[in-house]
């Protein structure tokens, strides 16, 4: 039995990349014209979030989110750059805790209006299409509860031989 390059069939998820990313890229035009310069839509839940609960460390911050650590550390590097949040010595050497900036506590008003405005517009398109992209989401997130990938993964899985 040969091989081919399984890279050469059509990705599946290409689409549902392509579609957050475009949805993203959208918002992010939401908030160029509106003249905030480096804002990014994955900036938007955990700005809101510092707003409400005051400083936080990352881990505490990433487990308010549902978020790895990882991510949200990234995140919190990325919005650092942009000026929309601080960090100081948490309450030991290893942690920092993580606050608003004057700019990005300007910013979260106008951010809890688009977010709002988002989950409307993710509304609408959910009436407007057959399937419902959040009633899809859950049934698959159903779905994989029921059976995990790794297990759907390794039913499918051919090794070549050695």
């Amino acid at each position: 039995m040969t091989f081919s390059d399984p890279t050469a069939l059509p990705d599946p998820w290409r689409s549902l990349h392509q579609l957050l990313a475009t949805m993203d890229a959208e918002i992010e035009k939401v908030y160029v014209e509106r003249g905030i310069e480096g804002m990014r839509p994955r900036f938007a839940y955990p700005l809101i979030r510092l707003a409400h609960t005051g400083p936080l460390t990352i881990r505490e911050l990433a487990k308010s989110l549902d978020r790895s650590h990882s991510a949200i550390s990234q995140t919190v590097a990325a919005m650092r750059k942009e000026d929309l949040v601080s960090s100081e010595p948490g309450p030991d050497a290893r942690t920092r805790r993580i606050d608003l900036t004057e700019r990005g506590r300007s910013l979260v008003p106008f951010l809890e209006a688009e977010w709002r405005a988002t989950h409307a517009t993710v509304a609408e398109l959910d009436n407007e299409v057959p399937y419902a992209m959040t009633t899809v989401v859950e049934e698959v997130r159903r779905a994989l509860e029921r059976r995990p990938m790794r297990q759907r993964i390794l039913h499918h899985i051919v090794e070549p031989p050695r």
